[in-house]
């Protein structure tokens, strides 16, 4: 298997927080365990050992497939599908496109999340929330990055450098062969946020988000307060798309109310995600939320940053000189579909106030904004 991408060198550490080095080409040690490393992602999640044993065992037989495998067929504890068959797993491994992957993986309605993440409302309040707290050039941390979108977006946009956590090694794997740029200066790290967390604090101040999965999390308190730290002084902490307990769509997982979210970043600027949204699409900067806003929107946004970083406009669009294509919703007929039904559901009102019904005989100049026009992957 030929490794894609460009791993970054980090010093690790376990779940019990000990730091860990390399005693192999594909494998960490603490000490006492060891930890593998497929396409240059660590594997650190604790209480796996059976599956951690199997990993390294093919790697140091030097059968890196069969160890990709083994972590690919792994999921998180929310999942309720049963893994795909081995030979389907190995399959994905030859996969050419993000689509076909998905596929092979069996992701379902993960899968179709990642194909059409870059239209939907809540990538754009994601976007729109990181233009108005900007990394400013310092390092980023997604925490529960997913695929790597953002990470991708924020690589091609200049920032220096950053760093993607993840649970799930497919999302990390998928981010590594099909999202990141090949260059791209990303470190993945696939690791249990509720279990000591993989990074070092200290040092530079760093920009950390986690998006769209904070109300999955049991204990919120400590994963705030461990973000905080990891951020440092001078950094930034945002977090994106927090279900509000109090709306119809926003009571999947555990979510909490306004004035329980607020509460858990105190100081921090709050949003909701409806105007979040509509400021990616109009093209300015979005503005925080008053109490009866947050009261009635579907999730929130929220961010504290030390730095007070400028806002940085640019950031809701893809950088300058990408190569756009058309919104694969669109069809060779001109038809917007939406990916399934359940997405509609979730996502279809509120896409459907940018994303026309038909493709425009004219896209027009704001076609990027309203996402008619994609910065896709290559292999999407």
């Amino acid at each position: 298997m030929t490794a894609v991408g460009a791993p970054v060198a980090v010093t690790w550490r376990g779940p019990d927080g000990a730091p860990l080095r390399a005693d192999t080409a594909h494998t960490l040690t603490d000490g006492e365990r060891r930890w593998p490393v497929v396409e240059g992602i660590p594997w650190l999640r604790p209480a796996r050992d059976e599956l951690r044993e199997r990993a390294v065992a093919a790697l140091d037989r030097a059968d890196p497939d069969s160890a990709a495998v083994v972590l690919l067929a792994d999921a998180d504890d929310w999942w309720d599908a049963a893994p795909p068959a081995p030979a389907r797993l190995r399959a994905a491994l030859r996969a050419r496109t993000l689509s076909e992957a998905v596929d092979l993986l069996a992701l379902g309605r993960v899968g179709r999340y990642f194909q059409h993440r870059w239209s939907d409302p809540s990538w754009l309040a994601a976007l729109a929330l990181t233009a108005a707290h900007p990394p400013a050039r310092r390092p980023v941390v997604d925490l529960a990055c997913g695929a790597g979108h953002l990470l991708r977006h924020l690589v091609r946009h200049g920032n220096p450098g950053a760093t993607g956590v993840d649970v799930v090694f497919a999302k990390l794997w998928l981010a590594r062969r099909f999202v990141l740029p090949p260059a791209a200066p990303v470190a993945l790290v696939c690791a249990d946020l509720t279990a000591g967390w993989p990074l070092p604090t200290g040092g530079t101040p760093r920009h950390v988000a986690c998006h769209d999965a904070l109300y999955f999390l049991p204990d919120k308190p400590a994963f705030v307060a461990a973000a905080l730290d990891l951020a440092g002084p001078g950094g930034a902490l945002l977090l994106g798309h927090l279900h509000n307990a109090r709306h119809p769509a926003g009571r999947a997982g555990l979510p909490l109310d306004p004035d329980g979210w607020t509460a858990l970043l105190p100081g921090a600027t709050a949003y909701a995600e409806e105007e979040l949204t509509g400021a990616a699409v109009a093209g300015r900067t979005p503005a925080p939320a008053d109490a009866a806003a947050l009261a009635g929107t579907e999730a929130l946004g929220l961010a504290r940053d030390e730095a007070d970083a400028a806002a940085d406009p640019a950031l809701v669009l893809p950088p300058a000189g990408s190569t756009l294509r058309r919104n694969p919703l669109y069809g060779h007929d001109g038809t917007r579909r939406w990916p399934d039904e359940r997405w509609a559901t979730e996502y279809g009102t509120r896409a459907a106030s940018y994303l026309p019904g038909r493709w425009p005989d004219t896209p027009g100049p704001d076609a990027a904004r309203r996402r008619l026009l994609l910065d896709l992957p290559e292999r999407w």
